[in-house]
């Protein structure tokens, strides 16, 4: 059902709702990859704690791993870190690499700058329980898909303005990046009239949920595309032909290079935006994990 269409009362109770492990659930997203435990923590961020899934490759290591970031989709409003199972386990699995997805607060009852807040934490925690769990803190990188795309790349911008954490690579996968009204103007947006997956309708609300009236939407946390973009870790940006955020994506690859940054663009051109989501039914999910993972590798080593 489209965000656009959700009553508060709907829309309160898909946020609370619960992925089942298995089941239709795991036909639709994709199970995760044998050989990948999951387990489920917490830690304390500035507001309080927000939950973490934890993956890590059962197969012993003589050495420290890499460790991923992850942040998922759902427009600031929806979505959890279970939906991303598919995803982090595969590149738990073929990056042999420890990924931490963490749940951030949920507009609108938590607007920004909520979610930045809790994923800048996330990786001030994950930098400093990196050993804890296996990884290397030297090797850490940040993930994300839609609205978690904006998020790791805000992040990876935060890390270097705040000298926080060094974040050695950033994997953005069809990812908002400019929340101004030039974003209206992008030939993607213009054409998305089937609104497959995400229509402009659904753009606007899910922005209307996250940003308050007073927010600056060219502030570099909201639209880091408005950003300083020097000194910023290699990037892969996924993007799909038949999603309204395509342009966005590949204008803010386009900023990243022309800042003198290594930038690599997937572009996927039959499939919507969130293909990732739905291993069992798009054909380009494996082929876009792959190029991922491999980005990653020439990154973390």
């Amino acid at each position: 059902m489209s965000v656009a269409r959700m009553t508060p009362d709907r829309l309160s109770e898909v946020q609370h709702a619960v992925i089942p492990d298995g089941g239709p659930a795991a036909l639709l997203l994709g199970r995760p990859r044998p050989g990948v435990e999951i387990r489920v923590s917490r830690f304390a961020a500035r507001h309080g704690d927000l939950p973490l899934r934890i993956y890590t490759p059962q197969a012993w290591s003589r050495t420290a791993r890499p460790v991923v970031l992850n942040f998922h989709g759902g427009g600031f409003v929806l979505g959890s870190a279970r939906q991303g199972d598919w995803i982090c386990s595969v590149v738990a699995a073929d990056l042999d690499a420890i990924v931490v997805s963490v749940d951030y607060r949920l507009a609108p009852a938590h607007k920004y700058p909520a979610a930045v807040e809790d994923c800048y934490d996330a990786l001030l925690w994950t930098a400093a329980h990196a050993g804890d769990l296996g990884g290397d803190p030297a090797r850490i990188a940040v993930m994300g898909d839609s609205a978690g795309g904006n998020l790791a790349a805000v992040v990876s911008i935060l890390a270097r303005d705040e000298r926080g954490p060094s974040v050695r690579h950033q994997a953005l996968i069809y990812p908002a990046t400019d929340m101004t009204d030039a974003a209206l103007e992008d030939a993607s947006y213009a054409a998305n009239t089937r609104g497959i997956v995400l229509s402009n309708e659904d753009i606007d609300v899910f922005r209307d949920h996250y940003l308050a009236d007073a927010d600056d939407r060219a502030d570099p946390r909201l639209s880091p595309i408005r950003a300083d973009l020097a000194d910023l870790p290699p990037a892969v940006v996924v993007v799909a032909g038949l999603d309204p955020l395509h342009d966005s994506g590949v204008r803010y690859a386009q900023a990243l290079a022309d800042a003198g940054n290594a930038v690599r663009v997937e572009d996927f051109h039959q499939m919507p935006h969130g293909f990732l989501s739905f291993p069992y039914l798009a054909h380009a999910a494996r082929p876009a994990m792959a190029a991922i993972v491999a980005s990653q590798r020439a990154a973390l080593g």
